[in-house]
């Protein structure tokens, strides 16, 4: 399927640099290419969306500012938050193609309009990842997804995300911890996931599970509590991990605990088991390699910024972590800054061989009418 920009003539670059299918490759020429994204795209929002052109005058900004790489971080960013207060739009609303939220069922939601350019590319991103991984099959999978079952309506990032993920390979039998109880409620389901595993373990099949890590934990908990035999699945079986563990930090456990565990207890090997980040206000894929680090793709820039002065730091210093890429023309959310805290790491500190910087999460800050899918979800694991 071909994906287009809104308007070549004006967005050429945008579309010849998020069709680079090589996500890690940094050339002079994708850089030159970034650059000139970049300058496309916050030319078409300044046009486009009077909110934005707004700000950028009240920053003195112009696009002509940026001239390299070094020049990306004086783009102006916008804080992840601001979407939960306001409807911004580049196009017009005959042009959304998908409609998505951040928060669950309670809260204050992020409301972020997709057109058909900015959905699709994100999408395909998210192919060129799990091509370059390795992680895209034909063989059907069977499949637990630690998510939320749809239900008529539905318009929840995550759960969209999660969905989208069972087509890296064809899905024989779908399994959804948060199962639905209709008018938008869910419910988590220990029972159902643990006995979805022993069902699928004796199958033989792959088994793909997708979704908050939280899910899994307390399900590979019940499984131990219940006295029932680790299980050895299919050894192609994947487990990718998004959504994170907010609202439920209080049983987090480190990544190397949490993999060792998963091994142990399904037989997963370490490789298989991979982590991601992402958010509905900033939809570039970012996936651990082999070392469990994730690495910036070609398609954003990535900043920390510091708690207190917002200015830009240098490497393995904590601050607020900053989005930077030209792919989103529906919105003007070219820059955002989020509400997690997390660290920048050089390229060279990681063994998998990859040139590319990678960025730690160290937990998200924020009040409590601040809420994440994640969250909202772990509410449900209570009791």
């Amino acid at each position: 399927m071909t994906i287009e920009v809104p308007d070549r003539k004006t967005l050429g670059a945008v579309q010849e640099l998020c069709e680079r299918s090589d996500p890690y490759t940094w050339t002079p020429a994708v850089e030159g290419l970034f650059v000139e994204a970049m300058r496309q795209n916050i030319r078409w929002h300044i046009e486009k969306c009077a909110f934005y052109a707004r700000l950028v005058e009240s920053k003195g900004f112009t696009p002509a500012l940026l001239r390299s790489m070094d020049d990306m971080d004086r783009v102006p960013f916008i804080h992840a938050s601001f979407f939960k207060t306001h409807e911004v739009l580049s196009v017009d609303r005959s042009q959304v193609a998908v409609h998505l939220t951040s928060s669950g069922t309670t809260g204050q939601k992020s409301q972020i309009f997709f057109d058909a350019w900015s959905i699709g590319s994100a999408r395909r991103m998210v192919d060129f990842i799990h091509d370059y991984y390795g992680l895209r099959t034909d063989r059907p999978a069977n499949y637990v997804l630690n998510s939320y079952e749809p239900e008529p309506g539905m318009n929840l990032g995550t759960a969209n995300t999660m969905q989208f993920l069972t087509s890296y390979a064809p899905p024989r039998n779908v399994t959804y911890a948060l199962r639905s109880k209709g008018g938008g409620q869910h419910e988590f389901d220990a029972f159902g996931v643990v006995d979805a595993l022993k069902r699928y373990s004796r199958e033989g099949l792959p088994v793909r599970i997708i979704g908050f890590p939280a899910f899994l934990l307390f399900a590979l908990n019940r499984m131990r509590e219940m006295n029932i035999a680790p299980l050895m699945l299919h050894p192609e079986s994947l487990v990718f991990l998004a959504g994170g563990w907010k609202g439920n930090t209080k049983q987090e456990v480190t990544k190397t605990v949490l993999y060792r565990f998963i091994h142990d207890m399904l037989g997963i090997p370490d490789e298989r088991i991979r982590s991601s980040f992402g958010s509905v206000e900033h939809s570039v894929p970012y996936v651990e390699c082999a070392e469990h680090n994730l690495h910036i793709p070609i398609w954003s820039r990535v900043y920390i910024r510091d708690f207190k002065t917002l200015a830009v730091v240098g490497y393995d210093r904590p601050g607020f972590l900053q989005f930077v890429s030209p792919y989103i023309t529906s919105v003007p959310a070219q820059g955002v800054m989020m509400g997690d805290m997390a660290l920048l790491r050089p390229a060279a500190s990681c063994s998998c061989g990859l040139k590319n910087d990678y960025f730690e999460i160290l937990g998200r800050a924020g009040t409590s009418s601040n809420r994440s899918c994640a969250a909202a979800a772990a509410e449900l694991m209570k009791g």
